[in-house]
Formats: C-alpha cells, sequence, structure tokens
C-alpha cells in the first residue's frame, strides 16, 4: 500500500473519528434520490443521516420560508414580512418559549431524539452555511436546537387556536368572543376497512386542506434508513419529520379539531393604581413585559417596542376594553416533535397507541388505518382534568379568582374520544364532531365526555353531511377504490343544505325572498335552480361563490373567520349585490363557466394556470380570493393541498398515491414549481413508492448534501 492511499484512509478514519466525536453528520452519508417530479427520497444508515437529508432537500426548495419561520422564532419575522410578521413575533413571546424550552428541554425528549434535533439544526445550518447569498437577515443563522423545538410550539400556537385569541385581544374583538371554530375550507381524513372495498385492500386517505402557499403549504418527502424509519408524507416549513403520511405498514393524517384548550380571562383592575388587579380577595401587581422588535415599513425597519404583562393565569395584554391574560396548553409540553418521530417508526396498531400515549401534541384528530385492517378515529387534545364546575368555559372567564385557573395536568389518551374498527367498515373526520364518525348508530355518545369541560365540538361541517349522505346512499355493497376516489374528489354541496358550523344560518343565502329584494331575482333564480355542483364547467355556482368571498370578508372584518357565526340576512343580501356587480362587471351576465372565472395559479413567479373546479365545504374543498393580477378572476389560495391516498394488504402498502397542489419547489425557475399543477386540477394522482431499489432505479437525481449532480 502506497504512502498516498495511507493517508487518504487516515484522513477518512479521522474525519469519521472527528464527526462521531461532535455527533455531527457527514453529508457524504447521505444520499438525496429525486424522483421524476423532484420529490426527494433520503437515504442513509441512521435516522439521524435522514433527518439531516430532509433540513437539506427542504432548504434546496423552500429556503426563503424556512427563513422566515425561523425569524418568527427569534422574534424576527417582522424585520422581513412587515406588520404580517411581527404578528407571529408577538406569539413567540406570549408563548414565554425561551423559559419554558430552557426548563423542559434537558427531560422532555430522549437522547435518540436529541440526536435527531441536532441533526435536523445541522442541516439548516450547513445549508445556510453553503449559501451565504441566499440569506435574507443578518445574524438569524446559525439556528439552534431551541430555535427548532421554538418552531413546533409557535405552530402548536397557531393550530390550537390560541393564536387566533391573541389576534382577538389585538384588534378589540375579545369582547364578542365565542369557541367552537374553523377555517372555511378544512381537512378530510377517511379510512375504509378491505371488507367495504372489492378490491380486498384498506384505503386510506390524507386529505389536509391548507394554504396552498406560505410557511403552513405542505411539502413532500420521503426518509429511509437503515434503522427502520420509511415514510412518505408531508411536513411543513419548521418540520423535522413527516406530519402526515405513511410507512411501510400503517398511515395517519390530522384534521384540526376544537376541544377547548385556551382560556381568556378578563381582570377585574383597580380603579385608582396602575397595573394592580383583583386576585383572590387582594390587589396584585402585574408584571410589565417589554418586548422589542423591529418592523419592516418599505424597506426601512423601525424598532418597536411593545408591552405586555404577566398575571397569575399567564401573559397578559391590554385593549380599549381593558386587561386579558391569556392561559393555554399549547406550551405546556414541548416534544410533540418527537411523537410525530415516535408514529412515523410505529410497526402496527399497539406501537402506534403508544406513541399517542405521549400526549405532546396539543390537537388535531388523528385517522387512522394499517395492514392488519385496523381502522381509527382519536379526538386528540391537551385538555385540562382540573377544571372547576360552574364555570362558562367557552366565553371570557372572570380573572378575579384562582377556582378558574387550571393547573397544566391533562386527561389522559384513554379518556378521550376514540373509535376503533366499527361494524360499517369506515371512518371520516371532516373538522366535524368525533360523535359522528362512521354510520349512524355505531358512533361513541357525546353525553360521556364532560363536554362544559372538555369543550369538544358536537356540531357537523358540509363535507361530513356530504359525506355521510353519499355512505348511506352506497349502503353496505362494496365500492371499487375508483369509486370512492371519487367520493373523496366530489365537489358537490349536501343536497338540502348549505350548513357549516362557522356559517350557520348560510341557507338564508338561497331561500332569500326575491319579491323582497326584487333586485336580486335573477341571481336569486339561479342559486334556487342550481344543483349544487361546483365543476368547472357549471354555469350557476360562479355567483355563489364570488358572495362566498364577500361572506368570508365581513368574517374576517368581524374577527370571525373561525368562529360558529350566525350571520343577519343583511350580510347574504349585500355578498349577493356585490357578487353580481362583480359578475356582470368583468362577464356582462350573471351565467358564467365556473372554471372561466377560478382558476388555480401560483400567487407570483409563474402565469401558468388552469381552470380550477370546488369550493369551500366541498369534500374536495377549495377557496378562493379575488385575483389582484387578473382582474375578475378568484384564484385559489387554500384547500385541496397534499393528497396521499395508501392502500394495504396483508404485506403493507400494496399501492401508493400522491399529488401536491403546485409542485415539490417554491423556487420560480425550478421545473417542479409548477409541474404537478395540471394533474391536481383535473383530480388525478402521481404514482409513488416506499421501496429503496426501485427509487434509486428511477430517480432523475442522486447526489450527496452539497453535491448536487445530475444523473
Amino acid at each position: 500500500m502506497n504512502k498516498t492511499t495511507i493517508a487518504l484512509l487516515l484522513s477518512i478514519c479521522l474525519s469519521s473519528l472527528q464527526a462521531q466525536l461532535n455527533n455531527t453528520i457527514r453529508p457524504q452519508d447521505v444520499t438525496i434520490a429525486r424522483d421524476v417530479w423532484g420529490v426527494p427520497h433520503i437515504f442513509a444508515q441512521t435516522d439521524a443521516e435522514v433527518i439531516y437529508g430532509l433540513a437539506w432537500a427542504h432548504c434546496e426548495d423552500n429556503f426563503e420560508l424556512i427563513q422566515h419561520a425561523y425569524a418568527a422564532t427569534r422574534r424576527r419575522a417582522g424585520e422581513i414580512l412587515g406588520k404580517d410578521g411581527a404578528i407571529f413575533d408577538v406569539m413567540q413571546f406570549m408563548c414565554e418559549a425561551e423559559t419554558i424550552i430552557q426548563e423542559q428541554y434537558e427531560t422532555a425528549f430522549s437522547d435518540d431524539f436529541k440526536k435527531i434535533i441536532r441533526a435536523y439544526t445541522q442541516g439548516m445550518n450547513d445549508y445556510a452555511k453553503a449559501h451565504p447569498k441566499e440569506l435574507l437577515l443578518k445574524k438569524l443563522f446559525p439556528i439552534n436546537e431551541q430555535d427548532v423545538v421554538t418552531g413546533y410550539l409557535l405552530g402548536n400556537i397557531i393550530m390550537t387556536g390560541a393564536a387566533f385569541d391573541i389576534g382577538k385581544i389585538f384588534e378589540n374583538k375579545i369582547h364578542n368572543y365565542e369557541k367552537h371554530a374553523t377555517q372555511p375550507t378544512g381537512s378530510n381524513g377517511f379510512s375504509i376497512s378491505r371488507k367495504r372495498m372489492q378490491e380486498n385492500k384498506t384505503v386510506f386517505v390524507s386529505n389536509s386542506h391548507q394554504p396552498l402557499e406560505g410557511v403552513l403549504a405542505w411539502y413532500e418527502v420521503h426518509v429511509n434508513s437503515e434503522e427502520g424509519y420509511n415514510m412518505l408524507g408531508g411536513t411543513f416549513t419548521l418540520g423535522m419529520t413527516p406530519f402526515v403520511g405513511t410507512n411501510k405498514n400503517l398511515g395517519w393524517t390530522h384534521t384540526v379539531n376544537h376541544p377547548d384548550m385556551t382560556d381568556v380571562y378578563k381582570l377585574k383592575m383597580h380603579p385608582k393604581k396602575k397595573l394592580t388587579y383583583w386576585y383572590d380577595g387582594k390587589w396584585e401587581k402585574l408584571e410589565v413585559k417589554k418586548m422589542k422588535i423591529k418592523v419592516n415599513v418599505i424597506g426601512i425597519k423601525f424598532p418597536v417596542t411593545l408591552t405586555f404583562y404577566k398575571s397569575k393565569h399567564g401573559m397578559a395584554m391590554k385593549n380599549k376594553h381593558g386587561y386579558y391574560a391569556l392561559r393555554f396548553s399549547a406550551n405546556k409540553h414541548i416534544a410533540a416533535a418527537e411523537q410525530w418521530y415516535k408514529m412515523g417508526k410505529a410497526n402496527n396498531f399497539e406501537e402506534f397507541k403508544t406513541a399517542l400515549q405521549m400526549q405532546q401534541i396539543p390537537c388535531f384528530n388523528v385517522v387512522y388505518a394499517d395492514k392488519e385492517d385496523n381502522i381509527y378515529n382519536f379526538c386528540n387534545g391537551l385538555i385540562p382534568n382540573n377544571r372547576a364546575i360552574g364555570y362558562n368555559w367557552h366565553g371570557v372567564m372572570r380573572g378575579d379568582t384562582s377556582e378558574n385557573v387550571w393547573q397544566p395536568t391533562f386527561y389522559k389518551m384513554e379518556e378521550l374520544p376514540q373509535l376503533l374498527n366499527p361494524a360499517s367498515g369506515y371512518i371520516f373526520n371532516s373538522n366535524n364532531t368525533p360523535f359522528t364518525a362512521t354510520k349512524a348508530g355505531e358512533n361513541i355518545n357525546a353525553s360521556d365526555y364532560p363536554n362544559e369541560l372538555m369543550g369538544y365540538l358536537e356540531k357537523e361541517t358540509n363535507r361530513s353531511i356530504r359525506f355521510m349522505e353519499i355512505m348511506d346512499s352506497i349502503g353496505d355493497r362494496k365500492m371499487t377504490y375508483e369509486e370512492f376516489k371519487k367520493i373523496k374528489f366530489d365537489i358537490q354541496y349536501a343536497q338540502n343544505t348549505f350548513y357549516t358550523y362557522n356559517i350557520e344560518n348560510i341557507d338564508i343565502l338561497p331561500n332569500l325572498d326575491p319579491n323582497k329584494y326584487p333586485d336580486l331575482a335573477d341571481v336569486l333564480d339561479l342559486v334556487k335552480n342550481w344543483d349544487r355542483s361546483t365543476d368547472k364547467e357549471d354555469e350557476n355556482a360562479a355567483v355563489f361563490s364570488v358572495a362566498f368571498t364577500y361572506i368570508i370578508d365581513e368574517l374576517a372584518n368581524r374577527s370571525a373567520l373561525l368562529d360558529a357565526n350566525t350571520l343577519p340576512e343583511e350580510v347574504f343580501v349585500n355578498a349577493l349585490r356585490k357578487a353580481k356587480k362583480y359578475v356582470l362587471k368583468y362577464y356582462g351576465t350573471i351565467k358564467v363557466p365556473f372554471g372561466k372565472m377560478h382558476i388555480h395559479r401560483r400567487e407570483k413567479g409563474s402565469d401558468l394556470s388552469f381552470p380550477s373546479s370546488g369550493m369551500p365545504e366541498n369534500i374536495a374543498a377549495m377557496a378562493y380570493t379575488r385575483d389582484k393580477k387578473e382582474k375578475g378572476k378568484l384564484r385559489t389560495y387554500s384547500g385541496e393541498s397534499y393528497i396521499l391516498i395508501a392502500q394495504y394488504d396483508d404485506n403493507g402498502v400494496a399501492a401508493l398515491e400522491t399529488i401536491n397542489c403546485f409542485g415539490s419547489s417554491n423556487r420560480p425557475e425550478s421545473p417542479h414549481y409548477t409541474d404537478q399543477m395540471e394533474m391536481y386540477v383535473n383530480r388525478q394522482l402521481k404514482k409513488m413508492t416506499l421501496n429503496k431499489e426501485e427509487i434509486l432505479k428511477t430517480a432523475k437525481e442522486i447526489y450527496h448534501p452539497g453535491e448536487r449532480v445530475q444523473k
């Protein structure tokens, strides 16, 4: 052996030893294979190494938005996004992230998962160091492990609704406070037992409805390690692992649910002494908490100081109605990331249930299926189990007593609503009550749960009504897979109602009296005779859809987008008048093909667009905004986003299909910025696999992080 070879081998050994001593990942030990759609498949020996690869690949596709998200963990989002980013800085401050993570980090995570966090952090930092020209803020990188965990805390605050309570206080709308809320689009999860399928396979559908772009848009990724972590699914900008998807044995998805996990207290302030509030029979002093941030206004970063307070209840804010304190469960546990990881590592239902028992994820329904033909719905929630009886926990609480200040102990997983393997052979959730998750007569009973203390939703969405309507029409017969896919992509409203619980009296709209509103007689006749289809060829749905955008505007102005609302008749009348004026202005007639007006297009970076179908509260839901670029068009912005359908037989995943709304990259110069759009609008899915050999054989690119080379 010559000296050169010996020196090279010695260098490799020393490099490997140094990496082990520093507990760092070597990029050459990680392989990224990009398929024809640009989806990254990450292969490595260890779980930590594939998570490093996930971080690197995600940065390659989405580094700008990742920086937006991590800026929020450092209270610097306002420097990039202006006042819209500053609200995320406020949320980071309100959740007391630094204090809580410092107190819990060492004990909250296992030593093995700390390696995962370090690997993900290293992947982010290595990419940032290698691409300095892409950095948006000075000194944002390197990030640390605590920043990563803070990202999860922020996400949980948004998803549990605590963020909207913070927003309501800021908007001076907290006096209208009432809980139980949803976004207009929502999500779906379906699990169908093989006894209901002619192909004798269990069918699982992950059908989350999210913003189509931005930090909460789905990113598709596949991780595959030699330690048994082999999962394909979707994650967000701050996600170390897939949040939804499937491994070779089982799959799960989430839908947002609405148990009571946040409480707002109005403080009784002293009439003369500043910052003094009455609590348990004596006057207490609010602790002043100053937050200093910078807010970008037309390219200039202005320093801003905001004042908050700390009370016995939690962090507090002042608005024109008084002082309000918040107490929420989303920041009481910090190890949600490890729970998602262990869910992805589970091989069977018992292991999956053990992961759920960690109770680190504070919310979400879980819809599940596996190769053993188990189907399951679990209405998860980090719900305090020591709330005092006799208080209205759905409204603003009195802030003058410790009786209603709960301690951070929570109902156990076994005490929460769940349904396993109903005789009907199907399970669903569409952001509706967990007490209708299958065929009537086979559901769990709401009366078994103390709703005045747990706050579970007991209402339906139009999607849930429509799905039950379809399944009732099918009866007990078996479906084909293609027949079921048509149900999943259904774009009709329920036969007899538009009802959904965030606009509970929306059925006023098609039933307005034309004699009372003669100027709307033609529009009302159109809506009344509409077959409730939102297909792109339908000519009767357009006016209703535009009216819906104006109703959403009204809800936003009331800070009530996420509330259960009963709106005055005049809101619907005004919405129809505006819609009629809008449609006539741009099309000259109220009968417009739906797809001529409604388009699917990136907000920026591409002019490619396609006619779109679907509306809010369809099973295949789609929400639109009035487009600024093409006047008269309504552009998609939320709804159907990442869709995954898996079929399981006794050996595991037998077939796997997915689609994303635009593509796998958020970079306009990438061919994968828009390459899934046409399939998406046509309700088509792409074939995927978890098989390493097949992926490597057909991959379009195979490389190590930092060495991207065309195959």
